[in-house]
């Protein structure tokens, strides 16, 4: 079918507390590059905002919690807890319909279990004590997607995909504060946020495109449409269009442009589904994983616009930096499908963040599906979800060399605790 001049449709398959940091934090020297909104902890270093998460600088109160890595799994209804120096499953409980991530609190004293139960209204988050690693009474919360939190530490935010809604909530209770709806934004899911705290980035997963949320006057700034062939504006306005045709279910559509002869030819390109986001170092740039496009978006923070592509390996999904800032890990999930086989052409991708390119890539022996995790505290391993073959992968950084440990069915986004930082954003472990 023509849509417009040159265009057409196609299908194709796709020792301290708390109070003592906190009052550390606030004598530090801020930055004058830097005015962060207030409630949030300085910048000390304008350059790396993740100088406090480096290997090394874990807060004395949460040095004593257990060693654990806590793996979601979605379709088990349970949480495998790894024993990360004997490699081997020391507990497994239930939590509440289709556990999702394992997000660590703002003041890192509780890791909540975000149980979405899709589908349905009995969507829960389920505490964590990570002193004793044994699940608390459940929450009634609904469609706990994911967890993310103010810079201030005043509101959880939920994001409940289903609705296209962020609900803003009282992070200890979860008491209902707030609601921003995201109506352009269809399977909103991950999210990073500004160097100050003054917008959020979130991913649209089946509306290809990522929104920016201004988190001061509590408002959506805009929707960006992304794609490999962000310099083609005719082709960013008819992936645009097509959102308006689509149904939230369909993730097979192809347009087709028509390049001018000279140019070699036509382009034939997929809507995106981006997933998971994180913020380069300096603050200026957002990296944004696409698992139809194979690779990662490049968006400049303060104009809202795509500057690039990083081509990255099948089923681009997961994004952790490096514990020195240097580099991005991107966890391939081997496929472009909703739910994949296993076995699949699973890796991670290595990209520099000065440079913008991949310089690693380890590939998994025998296939995977890595999906979501972190990095050790020690920078020495990078853990992920293993989605479609349950388990979990332990990639070594020096060498890439994997090992795994059988996990309940479907783990999902897996939790490494405890980690280098003084706060969390959340998700499995967005720490500043």
């Amino acid at each position: 079918m023509k849509i417009g001049p040159v265009v057409v449709a196609c299908s194709l398959a796709l020792g301290v507390g708390a109070a003592g940091w906190w009052a550390a934090a606030q004598t530090r020297p801020v930055a004058a590059s830097v005015k962060t909104v207030p409630g949030m902890p300085p910048v000390p270093d304008p350059a790396n905002l993740y100088s406090e998460t480096v290997a090394g600088k874990i807060r004395p109160d949460v040095q004593s919690a257990l060693s654990r890595v806590y793996v979601p799994n979605r379709h088990a209804n349970t949480v495998s807890v790894i024993d990360p120096d004997t490699m081997q499953v020391v507990d497994t409980f239930k939590v509440g319909r289709n556990p999702q991530h394992v997000v660590p609190s703002w003041d890192l004293k509780t890791l909540w279990v975000a149980n979405n139960a899709e589908g349905r209204t009995d969507g829960s988050l389920t505490p964590i004590d990570p002193m004793t690693g044994k699940p608390g009474a459940a929450i009634p919360v609904d469609d706990p997607y994911n967890v993310y939190w103010t810079p201030d530490g005043k509101s959880a935010i939920i994001v409940a995909e289903e609705h296209k809604r962020l609900d803003f909530r009282d992070p200890q209770t979860m008491k209902l504060q707030y609601s921003i709806a995201v109506p352009k934004c269809g399977g909103i899911n991950h999210a990073d946020f500004a160097i100050d705290g003054s917008f959020a980035l979130f991913t649209c997963e089946f509306d290809g495109a990522v929104t920016k949320i201004d988190l001061v006057n509590r408002t959506v700034l805009g929707t960006l449409t992304l794609s490999p062939y962000y310099q083609r504006p005719d082709v960013v306005a008819q992936l645009t269009a097509l959102e308006k045709k689509k149904s939230q279910l369909i993730t097979t559509q192809q347009v087709v442009v028509q390049e001018a002869p000279e140019l070699g030819g036509a382009i034939c390109t997929s809507r995106g589904m981006p997933q998971d986001i994180r913020v380069s170092p300096d603050g200026t740039t957002f990296f944004v994983a696409d698992m139809l496009a194979d690779g990662v978006h490049v968006v400049d923070g303060a104009s809202f616009k795509q500057i690039g592509f990083i081509p990255g390996g099948v089923g681009a999904h997961g994004l952790y930096p490096s514990r020195d800032g240097k580099f991005l890990y991107l966890a391939n999930r081997g496929t472009n499908k909703m739910i994949g086989p296993k076995g699949g052409k699973g890796s991670v991708s290595v990209i520099d963040f000065a440079t913008r390119k991949v310089v690693a890539t380890w590939p998994i022996p025998g296939g995977g599906s890595p999906d979501m995790g972190n990095v050790s505290a020690d920078g020495k391993y990078l853990w992920l979800s293993g989605r479609f073959d349950d388990v979990v992968y332990r990639f070594d950084t020096t060498s890439g060399a994997v090992d795994k440990v059988k996990v309940g069915r479907e783990p999902h986004g897996l939790a490494v605790w405890p980690q280098p930082g003084r706060y969390s954003l959340g998700h499995t472990g967005n720490l500043r």
